[in-house]
């Protein structure tokens, strides 16, 4: 039977490189009051960002997608939903701005989780949601010559609800105790709520839910500003990796959270990284819009793309950004890479 530890598991996790990434998140929080405080105006519309950036994100890592503009007049709350991939976006909208507004008034109880679980469907117009699972699921891999394989077997379904009120129990009691970081914490909850696997649908967005209220609660609130999801999606397959890695075993209380700590916390730490970028970039807003896209640019190591300078810059328009990315083509300051969607423009030498 799985034993959720959070009392003496945590003490083994403790070692050099995740105490470094630890340290390293704390010192990146130490300024986050700082920096929302000096800027609060500005970062509103970072927020408003994120928010696209994390619906898109976490629901395409489960193959539900919808084109950009879609993406953005539904998490806009623009335009009710379509289709049954519409309703799961908005779903998972209104979810995020549950959490980001009332995030220290939702506790990670089991009851809570269905709540949250239900608004994800509110849309769907199925019975699935707000309810555990009602037949075991599988969680399943194909090989290179394609044949499909169980990779794991998570807690059966008639065991779903006992579970979920030891691990939530668990967590709490240990989070109280105050004697382990929560932010070592938080991904050991994570990986074994994944591992539970509770629902017949919604379990990874769940989790990247949960992940950000978890954080949020813990006064680690950059996922706001910056898309923690979106980080996720474009390091898929270490997530996965990580994740396979930390639930090997997890049966017989011999997994290892290691893995999915260190993959985790290194997506909090390129968070605050990207968000000190961000902020930084502010000191050049006495610039003009023109000079501003420029400074960007020439902060910036490699190649650029469009879609990059306009995070960068929220609130300049796509009309401004396009005509200054010519002007510097023009010259020659800028060349083109590529073509399409996918062109990007890198310095000349």
């Amino acid at each position: 039977m799985k034993i959720f530890d959070y009392k003496n598991a945590p003490k083994a996790l403790l070692t050099p490189d995740i105490v470094a990434l630890l340290t390293g998140i704390h010192e990146h929080k130490g300024k986050q009051e700082l920096y929302i405080e000096a800027h609060a105006e500005a970062l509103t519309t970072l927020m408003e960002i994120a928010k696209v950036q994390s619906t898109g994100a976490s629901n395409r890592i489960e193959g539900i997608h919808t084109t950009d503009k879609r993406l953005e007049e539904l998490v806009k709350d623009k335009s009710a939903p379509r289709n049954r991939t519409e309703q799961e976006i908005a779903g998972y909208r209104d979810v995020l701005a549950t959490i980001h507004e009332s995030y220290d008034y939702i506790h990670p109880r089991p009851n809570i989780i269905l709540q949250l679980h239900k608004q994800l469907y509110s849309f769907a117009g199925t019975s699935i949601g707000g309810s555990y699972k009602n037949a075991d699921n599988y969680i399943t891999e194909t090989d290179a010559e394609g044949n499909e394989k169980v990779r794991f077997k998570p807690t059966p379904a008639y065991l779903t609800a006992n579970a979920m009120e030891s691990l939530c129990d668990s967590f709490i009691k240990s989070i109280e105790k105050n004697e382990y970081d929560p932010l070592l914490l938080i991904p050991m909850f994570i990986i074994d709520f994944l591992c539970v696997h509770p629902f017949n649908d919604g379990n990874g967005r769940m989790s990247r839910l949960l992940t950000l209220l978890l954080f949020h609660r813990a006064g680690y609130i950059v996922g706001k500003y910056i898309s923690l999801e979106k980080l996720i999606e474009n390091t898929k397959d270490t997530y996965y990796e990580a994740l396979r890695d930390s639930s090997a075993d997890w049966h017989d209380n011999k997994s290892d959270y290691a893995p999915f700590i260190r993959y985790y916390l290194g997506i909090v730490q390129k968070a605050y990284r990207e968000f000190e970028e961000r902020v930084s970039y502010l000191q050049y807003r006495g610039l003009s819009k023109p000079d501003r896209v420029k400074a960007v640019i020439d902060r910036k190591i490699g190649r650029i793309t469009k879609k990059e300078i306009m995070e960068s810059c929220p609130d300049i328009s796509k009309v401004t950004i396009e005509r200054t990315l010519t002007s510097l083509v023009k010259d020659g300051f800028l060349e083109k890479i590529g073509g399409g969607r996918s062109i990007a423009y890198g310095k000349i030498k």
